[in-house]
């Protein structure tokens, strides 16, 4: 994704999660915006295959859960990731749209808040920017 795309006035407002190796090199990134998006969700190209992602994604679900406000979540996947979400508890809805020159399809999963996350991951550092 070109970098003018990566930064953007919700940034600020968004919970952010960050995984770091052993080293602290950051070696994923995800974000849960105000109202219950969640986006930016990347993991390096060496870690994916490791349940990075899946450890994030369970952290930004947490923190929804832990907002109170948020009964839905929605996402936008890359086709090919579809998968990877849908073991999340996230239904695929509507067509195929392209986002950043990328197939994506919108994604959506409703929970009644103060449910606890299941798996809570470790070592991810939460951080507000």
């Amino acid at each position: 994704m070109p970098l003018a795309l990566e930064w953007d006035e919700f940034d600020a407002a968004s919970r952010h999660v960050v995984a770091c190796d052993s080293a602290g090199a950051v070696i994923g990134t995800g974000r849960l915006l105000p109202d219950g998006h969640i986006g930016r969700l990347a993991v390096r190209a060496d870690w994916r295959g490791k349940d990075v992602g899946r450890a994030m994604m369970e952290r930004l679900l947490e923190e929804a859960v832990q907002q109170e406000q948020q009964q839905m979540l929605l996402l936008h996947a890359q086709t090919q990731a579809v998968g990877f979400y849908e073991k999340l508890g996230f239904a695929a809805e509507g067509a195929e749209f392209m986002e950043a020159g990328i197939p994506h399809r919108r994604m959506r999963r409703c929970f009644t808040p103060r449910q606890p996350a299941q798996g809570a991951p470790q070592n991810l550092e939460n951080k507000a920017r």
